[in-house]
């Protein structure tokens, strides 16, 4: 083995990008493979000598001394960045949110329920909102508003339905309870917890929507025999909404998740800013898991997607400044909450209809002006995909085709 010092860098003819170390006395390749004379391509290659003394040792050192200074310093280049990085107004414009709000909608008058891993409540972005209800079902802790999610999980999600600072929510005014259910890691395997806290969304709180950024692969974790199951259906007997992630599982899933998977329950996928499916985003199944039958309209999972790709949203007070990039269809589950949110202060009263009472079949009239508004990619044959779901979440169309179904006497 030759000496490092004695090694030369030799460019290879497909791709003279990729540098192949050989021996100064090998004869490497013809000229004729690079289109050049023999000696045109002897000259080609360079010593690795000098390279390696502009790397070592004083480059190494310059290295580890930027690295050390950018760490210290990022705090301030972070404070500094943050009013300039992209924000997340893409996600709210092409939603057909920010359509809805022109019209003066806020969800005013509308009861969110999220369950998740709290909120940090002394976010600037935070502190003005319409909190009706906390309750930490971990600790019962129930008088210390926080966030106990390593990754700021419930703040993030609160952020993106009722932030009113550094951007606007889906649903800035509407009246948000927080159930503290999720722990550290924002794990759903504890079904106990959960079904919990949605039951106190249905019954304390009594909850218009109940937001579910939260889940469990079919089989595993919550299962599709578990409390937590019950507690979806019973808010959906109820007429609750029920807004669920489909999971983050991709194509290797056998369904969306635990509780998306249930019928009434509207499961939402995610997509890029570029309008393509996010590539992890769970597919869904034709058959439903608890009757063993086909999934029929406008049932079949998903049901929707919408935005969910590096959304920027509320974090942890701990950071400075307060803001964070998430992924997932934990985020594209609360664009879904919060345009509901915004069609039922608009139509809420028409829905319940002349007994003012919400059941299955108005949440099913409301899931069919969904599916029906849904934008689609127009090269697709079926009216559904398994990954796509309808398509993508439009407010404003969603809002024009209830109208439609209401004024049809359905």
């Amino acid at each position: 083995m030759p000496a490092m010092d004695r090694l030369e860098l030799m460019p290879e003819p497909d791709d003279p990008r990729l540098l192949t170390t050989v021996d100064p006395h090998a004869p490497g390749y013809p000229g004729s493979a690079y289109g050049l004379s023999d000696d045109e391509a002897r000259r080609l290659r360079w010593p690795l000598d000098p390279l390696k003394e502009v790397l070592w040792p004083w480059g190494a050192v310059i290295f580890s001394i930027g690295t050390v200074a950018l760490l210290l310093a990022w705090p301030f280049v972070n404070s500094y960045l943050t009013p300039i990085l992209p924000d997340s107004e893409w996600a709210y414009e092409s939603s057909g949110i920010r359509g809805l709000q022109d019209e003066g909608l806020t969800g005013e008058g509308i009861s969110v329920c999220i369950v998740d891993t709290g909120l940090d409540i002394q976010h600037p972005d935070l502190s003005g909102i319409n909190l009706v209800g906390f309750r930490d079902f971990i600790e019962e802790n129930h008088q210390d508003v926080r966030d106990v999610g390593s990754e700021y999980h419930g703040t993030m999600m609160t952020g993106i339905l009722a932030s009113n600072g550094t951007f606007l929510g889906a649903a800035p005014e509407a009246s948000i309870s927080v159930a503290l259910a999720l722990g550290p890691e924002g794990s759903s395997g504890q079904q106990d917890r959960v079904s919990l806290a949605i039951r106190w969304c249905r019954i304390t709180q009594d909850a218009d929507i109940i937001s579910l950024s939260l889940g469990s692969d079919p089989g595993q974790g919550m299962g599709i025999e578990t409390e937590t199951v019950s507690a979806v259906q019973e808010a959906i007997d109820a007429g609750i909404f029920v807004v669920a992630a489909a999971g983050n599982t991709g194509s290797e899933s056998s369904d969306v998740s635990v509780p998306a998977n249930i019928r009434g329950v509207i499961a939402v996928g995610a997509y890029r800013s570029s309008g393509t499916i996010w590539a992890d985003s769970a597919s869904g199944s034709d058959i439903d898991p608890y009757n063993g039958e086909s999934r029929d309209y406008p049932h079949q999972k998903p049901e929707i997607t919408a935005p969910g790709v590096n959304i920027f949203s509320t974090a942890s007070t701990s950071l400075n400044p307060p803001y964070a990039y998430s992924s997932g269809t934990s985020d594209s589950t609360v664009f879904v909450t919060g345009a509901l949110a915004l069609i039922l202060e608009k139509f809420g009263s028409e829905i319940a209809g002349e007994d003012g009472d919400i059941d299955f079949e108005d949440i099913e009239v409301v899931k069919r002006a969904l599916a029906n508004s849904a934008s689609r990619d127009q090269s697709l044959s079926e009216s559904h995909s398994t990954t796509a779901g309808y398509g993508s979440l439009n407010a404003v169309e969603w809002a024009n085709q209830l109208s439609i179904e209401l004024n049809s006497g359905v």
